[in-house]
């Protein structure tokens, strides 16, 4: 009897799983893109990631506004996470006092129990490219 019951299970799942075979391509197309990654790792000299070239090591440093513009903002235009708005000259008054060696550590390894992260969350900008930005925010909030 539990030999039966055991071939009987097997025969349906062997079953369902024919089934789960004959999908159309629009319902195998449906699933794909369910459950496709969410991004894609991209190596230097690889073509098949829609024709992006991979970052190389010796590609020119951004400017400090590119840096800026593409991951301080989000918190230095708006005071989000208590920000220093740039532009805001008392409220970087006692920072820039404390010296530049100081605000680029802050801005390279974040700032402990405020909502400044280390490299304000862009882990592709280089030091350099942060004490770029910082310098950019710095000149504009004296």
């Amino acid at each position: 009897m539990i030999k039966r019951i055991a071939l009987g299970c097997a025969g349906m799942l062997l079953a369902l799983g024919v089934g789960a075979v004959e999908l159309s391509d629009k319902q195998r197309a449906t699933i794909e893109e369910r459950i496709k990654p969410v991004g894609e790792v991209c190596l230097q000299g690889d073509d098949s990631c829609g024709g992006a070239a991979a970052s190389t090591g010796g590609s020119a440093a951004r400017s400090g506004e590119d840096v800026y513009n593409s991951a301080c903002m989000a918190c230095h235009a708006t005071g989000a996470g208590g920000a220093p708005l740039m532009g805001d000259i008392a409220a970087w008054a006692d920072r820039i006092a404390k010296g530049k060696e100081a605000l680029y550590s802050s801005g390279v390894n974040g700032v402990a129990g405020t909502g400044m992260i280390a490299k304000g969350g862009c882990m592709r900008c280089s030091e350099q490219e942060i004490h770029a930005a910082v310098d950019f925010m710095v000149s504009h909030s004296q």
